[in-house]
């Protein structure tokens, strides 16, 4: 299902067009300030973001910026009254996509949305995320806030197998046979610790990665 995040503080605009796209089959999640929906893109990315210019904790520039250091192809509307749209469009800097005035014919927003979402693809997939930490698995990087990391093969595939696992703790014994063992690299359990010593330290010891005592870590979106 097409997930939509639309930062918006006008109920009554957000109800019509969450009412309208629903009936599309997009599941619509309402954001009222750019904080909110700042800690709903650190737990789970959706396939599109709408972003209304003017919010009471800021504009949409300064938002569409933070996206982009962490989340390139993540696509992302504009949403703006009549008269930003001189600053929305210089504010293309930041990396929107495209952009609609208020008021909007919601045909007209759906259509825009549609043809974007047909031109980026799947970029949902592409992404994981939890608390400051995320990866982008097709360019196999990963990154603490807006700073990429650079980490070794089995240090990848361990944390990118926990955070497909998010919310569950994933066992010692599973880590060490699908990142080594079924790699043809029979190690030691020691070997795991090391990995996941050094990978922790890399990320700066992000409270997000949880070690589960004699049994195995677990990334848990932080509260």
């Amino acid at each position: 299902m097409i997930e939509i995040y639309y930062i918006e503080d006008d109920e009554c605009i957000a109800m019509a067009v969450k009412e309208y796209l629903s009936q599309k089959g997009y599941a619509v999640s309402i954001f009222g300030t750019l904080e909110s929906g700042k800690k709903a893109l650190e737990h789970h990315i959706p396939s599109i973001a709408l972003i209304d210019w003017n919010m009471p904790d800021g504009e949409g520039n300064s938002f569409c910026r933070w996206i982009r250091s962490r989340w390139k192809e993540l696509p992302v509307i504009f949403l703006t009254v009549r008269d930003d749209t001189c600053d929305i469009v210089s504010g293309f800097e930041y990396g929107a996509d495209d952009y609609v005035t208020k008021p909007f014919e919601l045909e007209v927003l759906y259509s825009r949305i549609h043809a974007l979402l047909r031109r980026a693809g799947n970029v949902q997939s592409q992404y994981l995320s939890c608390g400051s930490i995320s990866i982008d698995k097709n360019k196999t990087a990963v990154f603490c806030g807006e700073e990429e990391i650079t980490v070794s093969q089995a240090e990848y595939q361990l944390l990118q197998l926990l955070m497909e696992n998010k919310g569950k703790t994933v066992t010692r014994e599973r880590l060490l046979t699908q990142i080594w063992d079924n790699n043809g690299n029979y190690v030691n359990d020691n070997t795991l610790t090391v990995t996941m010593k050094r990978l922790r330290e890399k990320l700066h010891h992000p409270p997000c990665l949880k070690t589960i005592r004699s049994f195995g870590y677990r990334m848990e979106d932080e509260v």
